[in-house]
């Protein structure tokens, strides 16, 4: 059996760095802690919290319930014409792309410093600078946490869609998930259709290779986006809404520049940072909470901030953003 806490801090377990308690905590490092520890939860009719980087989640009250530190580790790359990398759900997303770079196994570069880990990653199909995780993804094992069995996802399994997939929808909460498999490229030939990734190489007279997207990537997302550890919080925090063109042209009448890209021939993904910009949220502070002052899509912790004033900041931004744009804005993070 695990050793099981009580009473613990959420704090160092969420980058917003809010300090919530839960109830009871376990320390999951192999599939039988994991287990004995769903299984704890059961038997106690207990709610389960499964915890990653913590970078993707909103605290807003104590946890009454289990909270689960997923920390399996593990990684491996099977050679092949197309290298397989597997991987323990606990392992660190970004320290796993500089893995596989070292290894000479690419298709990861884009992806670059995305905080949290690898069993977060399909949960959210995440996404960067013009790829997304399942542009990669190879299959998962999951465990299903009624029953402690280990079940396989294909990624026609995994249903995966803009920062979604199954997991969020008809299985939210049913899986944690331990594995993930990735097909990579042997050959070194990178992604750089993303416009300022692309620039930002080309001023810098760069090779193209996948290192060098890869630390290109990282110079464009430490400009943009603050560091968890000294400013709290989730990232993106909303997701960039899709619309209608029809709805998008009216939009160009009022404001020629608005920052749109085709998802489809008929409808547009629009900029949710440029959004909040324009309805005047950027770099404002609400009580302990606020948004960052170089990107209006990330909400902080300023110190002394809850969840409970970050949400009531996103309210007032979605309200905004929905009268002066017809456009609602739907929040990335889960809240808890």
């Amino acid at each position: 059996m695990p050793t099981i806490r009580e009473r613990v801090s959420l704090k160092p377990y969420n980058t917003l760095g809010f300090a919530v308690e839960a109830r009871f905590f376990v320390h999951a490092d192999s599939l039988d802690s994991l287990r004995e520890a769903a299984a704890f939860a059961r038997d106690k009719n207990l709610p389960l919290l499964l915890l990653g980087g913590g970078s993707n989640i909103v605290l807003t009250q104590p946890f009454a319930g289990v909270a689960v530190e997923l920390a399996l580790r593990g990684r491996h790359i099977t050679p092949g014409a197309r290298p397989v990398l597997t991987a323990s759900a606990g392992e660190n997303w970004h320290q796993l792309v500089q893995w596989s770079l070292q290894q000479q196994a690419f298709g990861l570069e884009n992806l670059s410093l995305i905080p949290g880990t690898l069993g977060a990653a399909p949960i959210q199909n995440i996404g960067a600078y013009g790829v997304e995780l399942r542009d990669s993804f190879s299959g998962l094992q999951a465990m299903q946490l009624s029953t402690g069995d280990i079940h396989h996802f294909s990624a026609a399994d995994c249903q995966f869609g803009y920062r979604d997939s199954v997991f969020k929808g008809e299985l939210q909460d049913q899986y944690a998930i331990v594995q993930v498999s990735l097909s990579l490229h042997k050959q070194d030939r990178p992604n750089t259709d993303y416009a300022a990734l692309r620039e930002l190489l080309e001023r810098q007279q760069q090779a193209m290779t996948a290192q060098a997207v890869s630390d290109a990537v990282c110079t464009l997302r430490r400009s943009k986006l603050p560091d968890p550890a000294v400013l709290g919080n989730a990232g993106s925090f909303f997701k960039n809404p899709v619309v209608d063109n029809a709805h998008l042209q009216q939009l160009k009448t009022a404001w020629p520049h608005i920052v749109a890209h085709p998802v489809s021939p008929t409808q547009s993904k629009l900029a949710a940072g440029w959004l909040v910009e324009q309805a005047g949220f950027k770099g404002c502070t609400y009580q302990g909470v606020g948004v960052h002052e170089q990107q209006a899509l990330v909400l902080v912790n300023r110190g002394t901030g809850t969840g409970q004033q970050l949400l009531a900041l996103a309210a007032e931004i979605q309200a905004a953003v929905q009268q002066q744009f017809s456009v609602q804005l739907e929040i990335e993070p889960r809240i808890y």
